[in-house]
């Protein structure tokens, strides 16, 4: 079942707040990420671990996109003050057992998507399975519960940015090449505000920028749709923020804790941001494509 987008079909193309909202968000990500550029840091190491400064400068950062969409529906679009919440689909799926089911799906398809894309990888050679001990895999799944939870609020920050207002107002109530524009714009938009963190090494680290953008590029292209999904399907923005959040944290783990502990870890061979979770990700996408899954619901008369 899908809920239409909270997006007025009357409302006026909202170009001005398009604009003003991807100055501020990539504005806010840049002037946070400052410390670490300026700082010559960068990360090289796919096991390193982030220090404080890191952690608080991209903390900031992520809570950029959901600011500039908050300020530009209260202060530049019409009718603004009063309708953040619902112009941003900030709010619980109902009833209840349907938004427990949308944030259950939204863990299960990233960990899915995860294991299958490293096996792919382990089938190529490119990625070694550490020693399996089901003690250490419990220790590690109480582990990341408390740790993702506590990462939702600034995915929340993300989201409500992207799903909440980039994409209802590139899709509108589109169909064909507009909704595949929507689409397309919002994933190069959300891959481009990551360049600061490309910079410095942290999605795929180690690897110059000509290398970690074009990566990046592809794998927000095929990510966002499964973000889109959930938002759609849920008629909530909430899905696609846990969703994020465990491709972001628990999937990224998944990736070191089930490896062998002397292999280098390049990001670019396993996991969701390497070549193998494109392959999950677009059979998973191509999927949701050709059963109607990613299409607009019908505007209510």
């Amino acid at each position: 079942m899908t809920t239409s987008l909270p997006l007025p079909a009357a409302l006026p193309r909202p170009r001005r707040g398009l604009l003003v909202f991807l100055g501020l968000a990539y504005l806010g990500m840049w002037l946070a990420m400052s410390p670490l550029l300026l700082g010559g840091f960068r990360r090289s190491d796919g096991r390193a671990e982030t220090g404080d400064l890191e952690q608080v400068c991209i903390s900031v950062a992520m809570l950029a996109p959901a600011l500039a969409a908050v300020l530009v529906i209260r202060f530049i679009e019409p009718g603004g003050r009063g309708r953040v919440r619902d112009a941003l689909a900030l709010r619980w799926p109902a009833p209840p057992g349907r938004a427990v089911r949308a944030c259950l799906l939204a863990v299960a398809v990233p960990a899915v998507l995860t294991v299958a894309a490293l096996c792919i990888g382990s089938a190529a050679c490119v990625y070694s399975w550490g020693e399996p001990h089901r003690d250490e895999l419990g220790a590690w799944a109480a582990r990341m519960l408390p740790e993702l939870l506590i990462s939702l609020p600034l995915f929340f920050g993300e989201e409500l940015g992207w799903q909440g207002y980039l994409f209802p107002r590139l899709a509108r109530d589109g169909r064909g090449l507009r909704l595949v524009w929507a689409y397309v714009a919002t994933s190069i938009a959300f891959a481009l505000w990551h360049l600061p963190t490309l910079l410095v090494g942290g999605q795929y680290p180690g690897q110059p920028w000509y290398v970690s953008v074009p990566a990046m590029l592809v794998s927000c292209t095929l990510g966002l749709p499964i973000f889109t999904w959930l938002r759609l399907r849920s008629g909530s923005v909430i899905p696609a923020v846990v969703g994020h959040a465990c491709v972001s944290t628990v999937s990224v783990n998944m990736v070191k804790e089930f490896a062998d502990p002397h292999l280098t870890l390049n990001p670019l061979h396993m996991g969701l941001f390497g070549w193998p979770g494109w392959l999950t990700m677009g059979t998973f996408v191509a999927f949701l494509a050709l059963t109607g899954r990613l299409r607009l619901p019908s505007a209510p008369s």
